[in-house]
């Protein structure tokens, strides 16, 4: 009985000194100003993580084209890091800078400029500076031939000329032996890439809308690097609800380089 006196006066006195935990408030009746209150608080909240988190460090994207293939599938979804190459100050013009530059390589989403509102994913395989060119389908850089084993050809598929090449003339290397330039998908150049651009290809050359085609990227326009596949699932199965029935489990991971 001591022993029980003894608690109860130390509980008292720890009352009395504010030492033991209060009780919580009730929590304000549903619907109530109060309630309302509280939860356009926690929305709030909940809107300023979320925009952080969007606007500087991760993205999502997804695969929508087989310009990628084999290296990334159409229905492949995409943790995208935009700390790495630094993240744009939304509504501003300046940006965040990352912690490393692009390199030879390096798969990249950017913001296209031949369509504007559109985010597109390829490989780097042009640093300012460097000079490139495409003969019989091979890449040279800076003279001489890039080992690129993750690239998909389709040899069925004919070489063709394309108008929209024409933007490289102002970019060729001077040759005053050069008769007029015609570049085609699988022979131009040599241009050599000035400063704060970027040449972008995609691994599936004959079916990749690039570099070759509409131009340089912009440094600023690179929005960040892929780093891991969340989901995957064939969006040309013949199933029902293919997003479920067709799920690829055994490409989740690490984005492949």
């Amino acid at each position: 009985m001591a022993r029980g006196r003894r608690a109860k006066d130390a509980v008292h006195e720890a009352d009395e000194s504010g030492g033991s935990k209060r009780k919580r408030p009730p929590p304000p009746p549903r619907f109530s100003s109060a309630w309302f209150l509280d939860w356009a608080r926690t929305l709030f909240v909940a809107a300023i993580i979320f925009l952080v988190f969007r606007s500087f460090l991760l993205a999502t994207f997804v695969i929508t084209s087989g310009s990628m293939e084999n290296t990334l599938l159409v229905g492949d979804f995409l943790l995208v890091n935009k700390v790495s190459l630094g993240s744009p100050v939304p509504l501003t013009d300046l940006r965040i800078p990352g912690y490393r530059e692009p390199a030879h390589g390096d798969i990249i989403v950017f913001r296209a400029d031949h369509s504007p509102g559109l985010d597109i994913v390829k490989r780097t395989v042009g640093l300012p500076g460097d000079t490139l060119r495409m003969e019989g389908g091979v890449l040279y850089r800076n003279g001489a031939a890039v080992d690129e084993p993750y690239v998909r050809r389709n040899r069925r598929q004919p070489d063709s000329e394309d108008p929209q090449m024409s933007w490289q003339t102002p970019h060729l290397v001077p040759d005053p032996s050069r008769e007029e330039y015609k570049p085609t998908r699988d022979n131009w150049g040599p241009i050599i890439i000035p400063e704060e651009r970027y040449f972008m290809l995609g691994d599936n050359r004959e079916s990749s809308l690039d570099s070759r085609f509409w131009g340089f990227v912009e440094r600023k326009k690179m929005r960040g690097t892929p780093f891991f596949i969340y989901y995957s699932y064939d969006r040309n199965a013949l199933r029902p609800f293919p997003f479920f029935s067709a799920m690829r489990p055994g490409r989740v991971g690490p984005s492949p380089d």
